[in-house]
Order: structure tokens, then sequence, then C-alpha cells
């Protein structure tokens, strides 16, 4: 479950690095600070379109009533698991999308390692204040 920031936002929790080694002093741990990327399962697209209400920009119905991502010159990526950029303005709307998506079929990467942000892959945890 995601940790709930100001504003309804959310963030992943990373878990403090091992005793004797000293984190890089970046805000890495805030998905919404570093470039990522989003892709979506049509498998498990419900076709519900909180996507759509949250990053137009980024993600589009197709015909087949699925969503899909698009591309920055908004092209709509209809093959399989296409992966785009997310911009940098879009990054915690894309990233609530995946959360609140009902059928948990949203991927959000970090671009430099692949790390799942936001999914049904990421490890993440709900806290309330």
């Amino acid at each position: 479950m995601p940790a709930l920031l100001s504003q309804g936002r959310y963030r992943r929790l990373v878990p403090p690095p091992p005793a004797g080694i000293f984190a890089p002093v970046s805000d890495a741990s805030d998905p919404a600070a570093v470039p990522t990327r989003v892709w979506i399962d049509q498998d498990k697209c419900t076709g519900d379109g909180l996507c759509v209400q949250y990053a137009k920009e980024v993600f589009e119905f197709d015909v087949d009533g699925l969503a899909y991502v698009k591309d920055g010159t908004g092209d709509l990526q209809t093959s399989p698991a296409a992966r785009v950029d997310v911009p940098a303005h879009l990054r915690l709307d894309v990233i609530d999308a995946a959360l609140e998506c009902p059928g948990n079929c949203i991927h959000v990467q970090r671009s430099s390692d692949g790390v799942e942000v936001a999914g049904p892959d990421a490890q993440t945890v709900r806290t309330v204040a």
C-alpha cells in the first residue's frame, strides 16, 4: 500500500541503507523527483478510465475500450506493453493513476534502472497522518 503524502499524493518508501553506508544526497525515494516510464498491461485493464481522468496527456482509450499510453507527441502506443516517458509535471498524476487503478495494470518504473515505483510490482506501505 502506498505512503500517503500531503494533497493525496503517494511516495514509495525506501528502506534505510545498511549501517556504515551513507545514502547519496538526493530525493531518490520520491518517484516524482526522478525520471519515470509507464506502461499498461492491457490483459488486466478493466476500462474504467481513472487513468485518463488523472493524466489524459499520458493515457487514452483505443477502440477496444482499453487504456493505452501516449508518447510525447500524443501518439497512442498500441503495441503490447509499450513504454513511454512520463513528463515531469505529470509524474504524480501518473503515480496516482497507477495506485487507484481498479485493474492494477499500470506500471510506473524509474527510467534509470526499471525499478517499479507504483503499480502491482511496487513494494509500498500506506500510512495515515
